[in-house]
């Protein structure tokens, strides 16, 4: 093609990357965002000039209201492109993360089988069947080894179990015959004499003999009189 046509249908461009492609929206936005900002102000101060002339000027007031209902009409559209551009670069965002998971699995998914070219399935059998039978020969060498057959130490478990109950039995009889060999012999002796305080009140006068020599007098001396 020559350098006329290259001109007259222009040059082919090599299309934005999706990061690209997502920077250059996130620009707009941020620039529609201060204009609206912008137009969000103007309408503030478009209100406050109607209210300030609404009963001085009307004709300034009302010219402030159209004003205004044009840049509340400007915000209404900056929103629904601000909608647009965010649904656009969402969607992007996202095919972009499939991108670059898809093509991590790929490169996963050849690493995985390049591991694989070196193994055989059926080499990868006989190495663990080799393995579980070198596994059962170590496990029958250990029991062998550790078994006490033939060394004089087969005994009989219920006539060991028979002589721990006797050997039992006998300790705690003889736990008994020490608690009544412990028991205290000295113990205090019956008093043989009687104590002096009930001697002394033997040997006092009994007062009932003398109360019945008065009753004696008594009656004599009624006698007497009579």
């Amino acid at each position: 093609m020559s350098l006329f046509g290259i001109k007259l249908f222009g040059s082919k461009k090599t299309p934005p990357t999706p990061a690209e492609a997502i920077q250059r929206l996130r620009d707009v936005e941020e620039m529609l965002m201060k204009k609206s900002d912008f137009l969000e102000k103007k309408v503030e101060a478009e209100l406050q000039t109607a209210k300030k002339n609404g009963t001085k000027n009307k004709r300034v007031a009302l010219m402030a209201l159209k004003r205004k209902k044009r840049y509340e009409k400007q915000l209404t559209q900056i929103d629904g492109t601000l909608s647009t551009i965010e649904f656009q670069r969402e969607a992007l965002e996202n095919a972009s993360t499939n991108s670059e998971v898809l093509k991590v699995m790929g490169t996963a998914a050849k690493a995985l089988k390049g591991a694989h070219d070196n193994m055989d399935i059926d080499q990868v059998h006989n190495l663990m069947d080799d393995v579980a039978e070198q596994q059962e020969i170590a496990n029958e060498i250990s029991e062998a080894i550790s078994n006490p057959t033939g060394l004089g130490e087969d005994f009989d478990e219920d006539d060991l179990l028979s002589e721990l109950n006797e050997l039992e039995e006998e300790e705690l009889n003889r736990q008994l015959l020490d608690v009544n060999v412990d028991v205290p012999q000295d113990l205090p002796s019956v008093p043989t004499s009687e104590p002096e305080a009930a001697a002394a009140s033997s040997s006092r006068p009994r007062p009932v003999a003398a109360k019945a020599d008065d009753d004696d007098d008594m009656r004599e001396l009624e006698m007497w009189a009579s």
